[in-house]
């Protein structure tokens, strides 16, 4: 399939998404912590990695990641144009990916990855269930 754009206006359309400070990810997280009624959560922590929201009294870490941009499989659609580059560019931020988890584990930090997908309305709870799993297993957050 054919991009419906053209290459200029494809490249401001891809330059106007934001790596931090997204509604289909960080805000829809923040919405859920409310809701589920969860505190001790910061956001723009300084460390290697910046996971979008930390909880440091139980040393966890959360990644929000968009499926398009980390490479999940729930969005099998790579541009036919460029699919080199977009190749190389995701699978260059599953590798990053990995290294940050294993860096931060390694530290004693534990990580949450959940995708773009999960925060969605249908799939909402798989982001709450992984929240809770993480959470509420004796780990003290605030």
């Amino acid at each position: 399939m054919s991009d419906i754009f053209n290459r200029q206006k494809r490249s401001e359309v891809m330059s106007a998404i934001r790596g931090k400070e997204n509604k289909t990810t960080e805000f829809r997280l923040i919405k859920l912590f409310k809701e589920l009624k969860i505190a001790g959560w910061r956001r723009h922590y300084k460390i290697k990695g910046k996971p979008d929201f930390v909880f440091l009294k139980g040393k966890i870490a959360i990644f929000a990641d968009g499926c398009f941009w980390h490479g999940h499989d729930c969005r099998n659609v790579t541009p036919a144009d460029n699919k080199d580059f977009w190749d190389k560019k995701i699978m260059a931020n599953k590798v990053r990916d990995i290294a940050i988890n294993e860096y931060l584990e390694s530290r004693g930090w534990q990580v949450v990855r959940i995708w773009e997908c999960e925060l969605k309305k249908k799939t909402e709870h798989i982001a709450k269930a992984k929240i809770n799993g993480v959470l509420f297993n004796n780990v003290p957050l605030c």
